[in-house]
């Protein structure tokens, strides 16, 4: 709970900290790397400190910690902790971490607010950083000790026993642990970090969602080839995998987290996917599959064409095995592999969703948005609706 002397505090200078994030995490992230470049070594992504997205990340973090307190000074922002306790704990943050973070957070605070950071400004802050910090370590601890692995030690390697061509640009590889011993358990919509090292010796890492079944000995990862676009640069973990690495070659994989996971209720599902946000909701369909469920299953895929549409097969001849499941798909550039898809991007006005269904969404953001938008004007709850992001987008603060 914040105290009443720092909430009136942050309510005076969230405006001007907030205005001056950007800024703040830009100075945060240079300073640190700069002093503790071990960080970048297996623990930052190298694309998004490149286009800022992880600084807008920390920054969205931060002030919607600080507002959520405002708001209501006795609750917490559970889903955005969560998350973020689960991406932490997915590249293997530690406790000690949080004190170093702080110190060149609060550093870069007092360069670039300068007078403004009085003692009192600085202790409430100061304040609303460990109580964010407090909640995160220990959800993290919890987390950690649910996936049966020591506070960030969750690397393990894993042996390539098939690679598979999904697409032009999309690969599945799947996997069986190096040492023989027994897979971790892990839920249908989870993901793992894969860390490789790169040609300059820097090793970098990127999450990946399980994409079938993950109930028995093997695990499988599909893989988009990340193209430089817009200013970004390509993804390094993605070409690496798709250049080099063949059937016998071994990864670096982390246990599985993420709290996106299909529910055990017998409730009707909706799973709405674009791109290669499919991988997680073929998953959840795996699972059910293996289970014998009877549940009632809608599908909903978009994708730029049959071609582009990643485990596509797999995803139909799944929907066959369910009794009570539908899918549909559409294609911007429709073609004959599917005579009844729809041509164009996915519209939900011709589509009946259950009133007491539960929804799974995963794909880019503008996608997620615009359904998770049709979708409540259609009557669906808020908290019916859950989705992955992935990559440093907190979305998610927003969510009722």
């Amino acid at each position: 709970m914040l105290s009443a002397e720092s909430a009136a505090v942050i309510r005076a200078t969230l405006p001007a900290v907030a205005g001056a994030l950007d800024e703040i995490t830009e100075r945060f992230y240079g300073a640190m790397f700069r002093d503790r470049p071990e960080l970048l070594d297996g623990m930052f992504n190298r694309g998004n400190q490149a286009v800022g997205t992880q600084r807008r990340a920390l920054a969205g973090a931060v002030a919607g910690f600080a507002s959520a307190l405002l708001a209501d000074s006795g609750t917490r922002p559970d889903a955005l902790l969560q998350r973020i306790a689960h991406k932490h704990t997915a590249v293997g943050v530690t406790e000690d971490q949080y004190t170093t973070v702080h110190k060149y957070l609060f550093g870069a605070i007092a360069e670039v607010l300068g007078d403004a950071v009085t003692p009192e400004v600085a202790a409430a802050w100061d304040e609303v950083y460990w109580l964010m910090a407090g909640a995160l370590i220990a959800r993290e601890a919890r987390i950690y000790q649910g996936a049966g692995v020591a506070p960030g030690d969750i690397w393990r390697p894993w042996t390539v026993v098939e690679r598979r061509e999904e697409t032009e640009d999309v690969v599945s590889f799947l996997l069986r642990p190096a040492d023989g011993g027994p897979a971790p358990a892990a839920r249908a919509g989870q993901y793992v970090s894969v860390r490789m090292t790169m040609p300059d010796g820097v090793r970098q890492l990127r999450q990946y969602s399980l994409s079938c079944d993950p109930g028995g000995q093997l695990r499988r990862i599909t893989v988009k080839r990340v193209g430089g676009t817009g200013g970004a640069p390509a993804g390094e973990v993605s070409n690496l995998l798709h250049r080099t690495v063949r059937v016998g070659d071994e990864l670096t994989l982390s246990a599985p987290f993420g709290e996106v996971v299909l529910d055990e209720t017998d409730t009707p599902l909706v799973l709405v996917s674009a791109g290669i946000g499919c991988t997680p909701l073929v998953g959840m369909l795996d699972r059910l599959a293996a289970a014998g469920s009877e549940r009632p299953v809608l599908l909903l895929h978009a994708d730029r064409s049959p071609g582009d549409h990643a485990l596509r097969a797999e995803t139909r001849e799944l929907t066959d095995r369910l009794p009570h499941a539908q899918a549909m798909f559409w294609y911007e550039r429709a073609g004959l592999a599917d005579a009844d898809a729809r041509t164009g991007l996915m519209d939900l006005s011709e589509v009946m969703v259950p009133a007491d269904a539960t929804v799974y969404l995963c794909g880019p953001l503008p996608f997620m948005r615009g359904v998770r938008s049709a979708l409540l004007q259609r009557g669906v709850p808020p908290r019916r609706i859950r989705y992955e992001v992935f990559g440093p987008d907190l979305w998610q603060a927003d969510a009722a």
